[in-house]
């Protein structure tokens, strides 16, 4: 049985969400808060939120509840912790963080919080790291993806996973190419990519080397940048009318409390007509810039 809590976010009023956390249910199970409203209808999509390295699974769904209260959609905001999930941004890494969700999604399904045959994704910093990857691995499950403030991507290029898709020494030799098969299913996919404009510094959780700067740029704007046109081109090779839009948010850094704040992040997470930008947000059409592939490892 799930249990409501009542530090809601001050904007919502009680009556029109329930802010819910529902135990983890075992050992590599995963825990989530619940952002639930009362005017959700039966086989309403849902979006699945996913923190960042701070895990901050609560704070994403006390901050995007008033959206949820606004379109009677539902939040599930999955808490990897860390402990048990290290490295839950890779996705296929250890004990499979992307197992984990299909687990809790399930659990979920059987609880009768979501009815629909696919779901929403977003993500920030590292989550972003995550549901891009999950949603390239899963792209039929997924609906719709905003990917907000990644440190750093999967490029649709032949740099050894997870950089790239071609196989990498090892375990996880396979997942590339994996995801390679499936790479067109997962372009036609809306992607809305967001970054802080003012997220243009590196830091001590930016990951950095000499081939992933080279291919990818040293900050975060640079970075959601390259991915943006890789992602465009690939489309375009493959002759798709991809959606890909890339919103810089004016007056942001790397914090997602300020991205909601100020750049209006919530609204592009879940736009009133599904897939517009917020006005807040500033649109950027790519220009055209040399994409460089990491050297494969």
């Amino acid at each position: 049985m799930l249990n409501p809590v009542s530090d809601l976010t001050a904007s919502v009023p009680s009556e029109t969400v329930t802010l819910l956390y529902r135990p983890a249910k075992g050992k590599d199970a995963l825990a989530c808060w619940l952002a639930i409203p009362s005017n959700m209808s039966a086989g309403t999509s849902p979006l699945v939120a996913v923190h960042g390295i701070r895990r901050g699974a609560k704070q994403q769904a006390e901050l995007l509840a008033p959206r949820a209260a606004a379109l009677g959609r539902p939040i599930i905001a999955p808490l990897f912790d860390k402990v048990n999930w290290p490295a839950y941004q890779q996705v296929v890494r250890g004990k499979r963080a992307d197992l984990a969700l299909l687990d809790l999604m399930t659990d979920l399904r059987l609880a009768g919080t979501w009815q629909s045959r696919s779901f929403e994704l977003c993500g920030y910093s590292g989550g972003a790291q995550f549901a891009h990857r999950f949603a390239m691995l899963y792209p039929q499950l997924v609906t719709r993806l905003t990917v907000a403030s990644a440190g750093w991507y999967t490029f649709p290029d032949n740099a050894a996973f997870p950089y790239g898709l071609n196989e990498t020494s090892g375990k996880a030799g396979h997942w590339g190419p994996r995801i390679a098969a499936g790479l067109q299913q997962f372009l036609e996919i809306p992607i809305q990519i967001c970054v802080g404009e003012e997220d243009c510094v590196s830091d001590p959780n930016t990951r950095q080397s000499a081939e992933i700067d080279q291919q990818q740029g040293v900050d975060r704007v640079t970075r959601a940048r390259r991915w943006s046109m890789a992602l465009q081109q690939a489309a375009s090779d493959r002759g798709l009318q991809a959606e890909i839009k890339l919103s810089i948010l004016p007056d942001c850094g790397h914090d997602f409390q300020d991205c909601v704040q100020y750049g209006g992040l919530d609204r592009l997470i879940l736009p009133d007509n599904g897939g517009a930008a917020s006005e807040h947000s500033q649109l950027y059409h790519p220009q055209p810039e040399t994409v460089l592939s990491a050297k494969q490892s």
